[in-house]
This record gives structure tokens, C-alpha cells and sequence, in this order.
């Protein structure tokens, strides 16, 4: 967690997080950035490399700084390309759960509650409801799998092993 902001009457806890651009078509690398800079208030430059798992297409991580939500404002910003790949992590502060929202295309969004290590964190609500809808041991671990993300990380894994050692960028928000 980092400094707090005012916001209103009450100061609001900044946090930080990382945007994984796993695969962009090159043509929308700029539009990526300047949509990431509509939420972050400033510029986003960001070091784009090649994707080795899509020859013609793009991959680039970037740390952020920002307001609580910002990773859920950022992973709006690129809803308008359902071509994208990415992954967008928000770490926990005093006020709020860590996340990350993961796309792909054609499975869409997944949203996840995250510990400060990054493992994903299943709350008590969505279990009980989870054991209320199961009819069979199946049935709950199916729905398991799908609160725990697990189709969207086997697709998602291969994309992330393209980063390894990849450059990244530093952002942060205006505020």
C-alpha cells in the first residue's frame, strides 16, 4: 500500500498493481496505452516485445499506481477490444481485498478476490451458494474450478510464459 488520497471528507488508501498485456495486435498497441492513460491521468509508454505465442502480435506488463478500483476501471477502459489478452492484479489495502481480472477472448472476464500473495480467495458467500446449487460431487467441483478461474489460467499460461524476462513499465495515476 502506498500514500492515501483525499477523496470527499475521507482519505482513500492508494494501492498499486500490474497490467499483463499478454497479446495485443500490434495496430492497437497506441490505443491500449492512450486507454490506459484516460484511467491513470498521464501518459502510459509502454515497452511492447514480441508475443512468442502469437508471432504478429504484442505483449507488455506495466506496474500501476492508483485509487482502490483502479484495476477494475483500467480492465473497462480495454473492454473495447475483445481481441486482447490480458491480466490486471490490484493489491489489497485497509479498505479493500487485492483482485485481478483476467479476459480472454471468447471466454470473457474473469474477476477474482486475491491474498496478499496472489492466490486466489474464495469467499464464504460464494461456497455456500456453490454447496446450495450442487447437486453432486461433480457439480461442486465444476463450480469450484469456475470460482477458482482455473480454465481461464490454462489458457492464460502459456501467454504468461511469452513474459518471462520481459521489460516493464512503471505508471501511475494523477491525482
Amino acid at each position: 500500500m502506498t500514500n492515501a488520497r483525499t477523496e470527499g471528507s475521507r482519505a482513500v488508501p492508494s494501492t498499486r498493481g500490474v497490467v499483463y498485456m499478454h497479446c495485443c495486435p500490434s495496430a492497437l498497441a497506441p490505443h491500449v496505452e492512450w486507454a490506459l492513460a484516460g484511467v491513470l491521468g498521464r501518459p502510459a509508454r509502454l515497452q511492447w516485445a514480441g508475443q512468442p505465442v502469437a508471432p504478429t502480435h504484442l505483449r507488455a506488463e506495466a506496474t500501476w499506481t492508483g485509487s482502490v478500483g483502479t484495476a477494475a476501471r483500467l480492465a473497462a477502459s480495454l473492454r473495447a477490444w475483445p481481441m486482447l489478452v490480458f491480466e490486471i492484479t490490484e493489491d489489497g489495502t485497509s479498505i479493500s481485498d487485492g483482485e485481478r481480472l483476467a479476459y480472454l477472448p471468447g471466454r470473457g472476464f474473469h474477476r477474482a478476490t486475491t491474498s496478499a500473495n496472489g492466490d486466489v480467495v474464495v469467499g464464504e458467500e460464494r461456497l455456500r451458494g456453490l454447496m446450495n446449487r450442487a447437486r453432486s460431487a461433480d457439480d461442486f467441483q465444476h463450480g469450484l474450478t469456475e470460482l477458482l478461474g482455473t480454465s481461464w489460467d490454462a489458457e492464460l499460461e502459456p501467454y504468461r510464459a511469452g513474459g518471462d524476462g520481459a521489460p516493464v513499465t512503471l505508471l501511475h495515476q494523477v491525482v
